[in-house]
């Protein structure tokens, strides 16, 4: 098989596997979802970066002394879908959250998570809002995520959904100056003006 440096080289209307995957060479980052490929936006933008270094800086404090583990982006998150199989030829959903963390560190490796994260954070960025909306929402969804969160920089604004019964249900949407109770972690709280704050 040709050395694959560039996504030219590549079927973008193909299928293909975590082993694939780990074979690419590519200056651009990509992610797969349940087998097709999905280039991700370029660097983030700096608003980006400021709202996951807040989040982040108000997470990682909690968790320390907690069996739970944070990573943010690029960290790839390895999603079995329906497959029970762990082989890397066998996973054919690759993505990278902005931010999640798990609390089953069974699921950790020196390659990233396979498995759901317990909470995963998404930080909308232009361009990816219909993958983030529609396709990782189901993907998370089917694969047991059991808190998702969709932060919208432009309107300075947080929807939450807790998976129950295996179903997303809408919690709420958070404002720039609201306090958002975080499901999995009942005594936590994250304080959203510290995030959106210039």
């Amino acid at each position: 098989m040709a050395n694959i440096t560039s996504l030219d080289q590549l079927d973008l209307n193909g299928l293909y596997s975590y082993a694939d995957y780990l074979s690419w060479q590519l200056e651009e980052r990509v992610e797969l979802i349940k087998g097709r490929i999905f280039k991700m936006s370029p660097a983030p933008s700096r608003q980006h970066q400021r709202i996951a270094t807040q989040l982040t800086g108000q997470i990682l404090p909690y968790l320390q002394g907690k069996p739970c583990q944070m990573y943010f982006a690029p960290f790839d998150v390895r999603l079995l879908d329906s497959q029970k199989s762990a082989k890397d030829e066998d996973i054919y959903t690759v993505v990278q959250p902005d931010i999640c963390t798990i609390c089953d560190l069974s699921k950790l490796d020196d390659r990233g998570c396979l498995g759901a994260p317990d909470w995963i954070i998404e930080i909308l960025s232009p361009g990816n809002n219909k993958k983030e909306l529609d396709y990782k929402f189901r993907l998370y969804e089917e694969n047991g995520v059991r808190e998702y969160w969709l932060v919208f920089p432009s309107d300075q604004t947080v929807a939450v959904f807790d998976l129950e019964d295996g179903k997303y249900n809408f919690r709420k949407i958070y404002a720039s100056d609201d306090a958002i109770p975080v499901g999995i972690f009942p005594e936590f709280s994250i304080v959203l003006q510290r995030i959106f704050r210039d």
